[in-house]
């Protein structure tokens, strides 16, 4: 068991502002400013209806973030299991309240904002996993039974996300705990039963898919089986990709997007218009950003002293490494579309709240990174 032998002294909020990596926050602040150029060129070179939004809910969300680190990370390891339980609620609400757009139900409308839970689901969950293994040691994750539990927590909001449905963000959510189970170190032969499992089953899954999930599934494996409909996406898709060449046609030049070829600009496909007008340099250059961003997640991730910390922060760090491979890969053609944004790039509300507040999380762990908690749980630490 392991006790506090070192609690620091209370900081003031000057002094927790001083521990936080500016330039960390720095290259987040680059990464949106990049989304903001890009919803201004998606927009035809105007702020609305993309751009300005974006930049308003980026600098909320990074008030947020800023004061999600300032909190001490033992209070939201205290309420991880709230938190999470209150998103699963959300997460069942709508099945019954939410909003239909684009043929699938995932948001709560608010108003002036849409709340998509499966979103923040993605965060809840990394808490919530976190909280459960911190209590746990070597000889418990090899035990089966004790696998139980956190196996369940993940099962239960990935059935509510598929039956939207998301297929997108349900996998994001079992590869984000698999990355958990794994740091944890759950032994590589369970992850061997689980895939295989996973496969013999595939044809049964296959027979519960939607139309237009089974028609992703045939257009990846051959997009020129129907080039004016399912498949008619990723063939833009790949021709804008290829018309940027190595520098570009230019900011605001290029005519796979402006002459609307290419669908969905906005968001899912806001990569692609990025690499048709600043060719493979400005792909790479952007690329190299997020791996700057995923890399600082590992480090503050590995400076923390408690398990908790540290199992946040490569919760985090995970699921935004997955954001990013999973946009990537799916525009040029590597995997199937699933509908996952770039984060900080394309629109969208609470995929850039959801980054944002994960990434507070992650400076809370930072910031508290000399406090060892007990492994009893509960409110002793």
């Amino acid at each position: 068991m392991i006790e506090n032998s070192l609690t620091p002294p209370n900081r003031t909020i000057a002094q927790k502002l001083w521990q936080i990596p500016w330039f960390f926050v720095f290259l987040l602040c680059v990464v949106s400013g990049v989304g903001v150029a890009m919803l201004y060129s998606a927009a035809n070179g105007n702020m609305e209806p993309w751009a300005l939004q974006h930049m308003v809910r980026f600098a909320v969300s990074l008030l947020l973030m800023l004061i999600i680190a300032m909190i001490d990370v033992r209070v939201w390891m205290r309420y991880s299991y709230v938190l999470y339980f209150f998103t699963l609620m959300l997460l069942g609400l709508v099945e019954f309240f939410g909003s239909i757009g684009m043929g699938a139900q995932r948001w709560i409308s608010l108003g002036y904002f849409s709340l998509q839970p499966s979103e923040l689901m993605k965060v809840t969950m990394v808490l919530a996993l976190a909280r459960y293994f911190h209590s746990g040691s070597l000889e418990d994750y090899s035990r089966i039974q004790f696998l139980v539990l956190p196996l369940m927590l993940v099962i239960a909001p990935v059935l509510l996300v598929l039956r939207q449905p998301d297929l997108g963000t349900a996998i994001m959510l079992i590869l984000a705990s698999g990355a958990i189970f794994f740091v944890v170190g759950v032994k590589i032969w369970k992850f061997l039963v689980v895939i295989i499992g996973g496969f013999s089953v595939m044809p049964i899954l296959w027979q519960f898919l939607h139309s237009y999930q089974k028609q992703r599934v045939l257009t990846f494996l051959n997009p020129e089986r129907d080039p004016l409909g399912s498949g008619y996406h990723i063939i833009q898709s790949k021709i804008a990709l290829g018309s940027g060449g190595l520098s570009g046609k230019g900011f605001l030049e290029g005519t796979q997007g402006h002459l609307r070829f290419l669908p969905e600009m906005q968001t899912d496909f806001i990569f692609t218009m990025l690499a048709e007008e600043f060719g493979l340099l400005g792909g790479v250059g952007l690329v190299f950003l997020y791996a700057l961003l995923i890399l600082y997640g590992v480090v503050l991730s590995l400076g923390s002293r408690s398990q908790f910390g540290r199992l946040v922060g490569a919760g985090v760090t995970a699921t935004f490494f997955l954001y990013v491979f999973i946009n990537i890969a799916m525009v040029m053609g590597l995997i199937p579309i699933v509908g996952a944004p770039l984060p900080l790039i394309s629109y969208g509300g609470t995929a850039v709240l959801t980054v944002l507040v994960g990434f507070g999380f992650l400076l809370s762990v930072w910031n508290h990174r000399d406090i060892i908690i007990s492994q009893r749980g509960g409110n002793e630490y």
